[in-house]
């Protein structure tokens, strides 16, 4: 099973920005993380601060699903959500602050009605769940 883990702008920065919010993983230790819990499954792990990079990854290879956390395009991108919904593997969105507690501007997600679910404010948890749905679908 070949799975993309997509990661948007700023979230090369986990780690150090603000760590009270995000806390203190960094992208390299969740990778570290999901390849050590599930190593028979194959990993693409790709993050960028340009959204059109975000969406030529998604198209660009075959996938059996993606987890994607698109940070503040989240909030925005009609382009990822166009994506998304032209995918033929499902795609779940996460989050590593709870975006219903925070402010208001963060508390809508224009991709979730793309995505086959979301998990939010379980930090780099909550890639683990995303993958462990992506092999029980």
């Amino acid at each position: 099973m070949r799975i993309l883990i997509l990661n948007g702008p700023n979230l090369n920065l986990l780690g150090q920005r603000e760590p009270e919010i995000y806390g203190n993983e960094t992208l390299e230790v969740i990778h570290r993380q999901l390849s050590s819990l599930f190593p028979s499954l194959q990993f693409d792990f790709f993050q960028s601060n340009s959204e059109g990079a975000l969406l030529d990854k998604l198209q660009s290879d075959k996938y059996d699903g993606a987890v994607i956390n698109p940070g503040a395009l989240t909030h925005y991108s009609y382009a990822l959500y166009d994506c998304i919904r032209a995918l033929p593997f499902p795609v779940i969105e996460v989050h590593i602050s709870n975006t219903a507690s925070r402010e208001e501007f963060r508390r809508r997600s224009v991709i979730a009605p793309a995505c086959k679910g979301s998990i939010i404010g379980l930090g780099g948890k909550g890639y683990q769940l995303a993958v462990r749905a992506l092999i029980e679908k």
